[in-house]
């Protein structure tokens, strides 16, 4: 295996629930409602299809139209990856109606430099002084990573995403064009951050040491730029000084919290922060959220919440505050690198390395092309056998075991019938290793030292119909 995925520092937005009995509003531990109900509220989260559009395993079905300050204004400049905002109702069968719905980019502007660690699919974009971590499952458009990290100063980017509990950022989506790049109408640069070392007398204050001069700026969403104080958050946008030093902020307003609506049923994803156990609650993008005793877990327990964790949280919006009803766990714990050996279009299901694949309306698969727009009818129908596929997701074991796809990368097309995949695994009495569907025979290598139900990383080739072999030691 190339790299370690439980030490992967993104783990995108996808929701627990097969195709056959996906819910739009929960994973797979949320099947006590009925079919027939619905919810009217807001969905706060990544674009994983086309179609109208799919949000938190939701296809919400639109007009066209987009709100944004940023130059997005109709669902054919969308991208997967892009953070939305969606405000309609759906129902338990995974359709939904949109009133609204909204996009605003986190980052906005020219590239200092990129780190990217080919083999580990790990890296940071430095931007504006502030740092943004991108992984595997970070949706690039524009060029490639590789590319972005060999040529940063020669780019632009727009970055969709969350900030963390250090100030950072995590990437879902990067759009990246030439420096010279004009993105549609909207200011060339936008940041957002908590305000430090303000001087109301110069006018000026810091973040994450970035200098911003607000003297011609205008306020926003009924802002005041008199409240500015330090430790408030903020986005602001602007152009840069002659020397790329300042951002010289023409419109200032207090950060989107994307929640507004008193009553309304929400789901948001992102990475949780700020987390304060003995009050049992903690932030996601801006958004408070309390855990009560009537809050269920899926694929998590409350006390391993922390700092960093991507979770998905369902309830009801009230005084400011998002009462989970719904807590649901979203750390990928399987990564698998293979050619597709079948494909099953009704049951939306592919044979990659052995492995059983279950794709759900919630499965963000990315050919990694710029130019074809396409429904997520035609990503599951544009897989061919011999494809050579990067899946993370969800082990399962249930149904005989299978991946529970939450990212689907198409890498290319395979030369051989090896795979790597790095899963939870068990060794049986017969002396071979079974994990989900898959079983795989030890071959020359040894198997005393793996403990019961390790996360172990194998490499594994086909041997003939059905049967696997190891080509190399396991790794744990």
């Amino acid at each position: 295996m190339k790299h370690n995925l439980l030490a992967s520092a993104v783990k995108f937005a996808l929701t627990g629930a097969l195709a056959s009995s996906l819910i739009a509003c929960g994973g797979s531990g949320s099947e006590s409602s009925s079919p027939s109900q619905t919810s009217s509220g807001t969905s706060v989260g990544p674009i994983s299809g086309f179609g109208s559009v799919y949000v938190n395993g939701t296809r919400f079905r639109t007009d066209g139209t987009v709100l944004s300050d940023d130059g997005v204004v109709r669902e054919a400049q969308l991208d997967k990856g892009m953070i939305l905002k969606v405000q309609g109702d759906w129902g338990r069968q995974g359709e939904g109606e949109a009133r609204v719905v909204s996009y605003d980019d986190t980052l906005r502007g020219p590239v200092s430099s990129m780190s990217w660690d080919a083999s580990s699919r790990m890296g940071e974009i430095n931007m504006l002084g502030q740092t943004v971590i991108v992984d595997g499952q970070t949706v690039f458009r524009g060029v490639a990573p590789i590319e972005l990290a060999s040529r940063a100063a020669d780019y632009r980017v727009r970055i969709s995403g969350w900030r963390t509990a250090e100030g950072k950022f995590r990437a879902s989506y990067v759009g990246v064009r030439g420096i010279d790049f004009d993105f549609e109408g909207a200011n060339d640069v936008e940041i957002e951050g908590v305000v430090e070392n303000l001087d109301k007398l110069a006018q000026t204050f810091t973040i994450r040491n970035f200098p911003i001069d607000y003297t011609s700026a205008q306020p926003e969403g009924g802002f005041v730029l008199d409240s500015l104080a330090d430790g408030m958050t903020v986005e602001v946008e602007g152009t840069l000084s002659t020397d790329k030093q300042t951002l010289l902020a023409a419109e200032i307003d207090k950060e989107s919290h994307w929640l507004d609506d008193e009553g309304d049923d929400v789901e948001v994803s992102g990475d949780l922060y700020d987390y304060d156990e003995a009050n049992r609650q903690f932030y996601i993008n801006g958004v408070l959220v309390r855990v009560t005793d009537n809050s269920e877990f899926d694929d998590i327990r409350e006390e391993s919440l922390q700092n960093g964790m991507h979770v998905q949280v369902e309830g009801e919006f009230r005084e400011g505050v998002l009462y989970a009803e719904d807590i649901e766990g979203q750390e990928s714990n399987v990564e698998l690198e293979g050619a597709v050996e079948s494909i099953d279009l009704v049951n939306e299901i592919l044979m990659v390395g052995g492995v059983k694949v279950q794709l759900t309306a919630s499965t963000l698969i990315d050919e990694g092309n710029d130019d074809e727009r396409r429904t997520r009818v035609l990503d599951i129908q544009s897989f061919n056998v011999g494809d050579y596929l990067e899946v993370e997701g969800f082990q399962r074991d249930s149904d005989g075991g299978y991946l529970e796809a939450a990212v689907v990368k198409y890498e290319g097309q395979s030369d051989d019938d090896c795979a790597e995949l790095e899963a939870r695994i068990t060794v049986t009495d017969s002396g071979s290793i079974r994990v989900m569907n898959l079983e795989i025979l030890p071959g020359l290598f040894s198997l005393g030292d793996l403990e019961p139900q390790s996360a172990v990383e194998l490499e594994y080739c086909a041997t003939g119909a059905g049967e696997y072999e190891l080509i190399d030691s396991p790794d744990q």
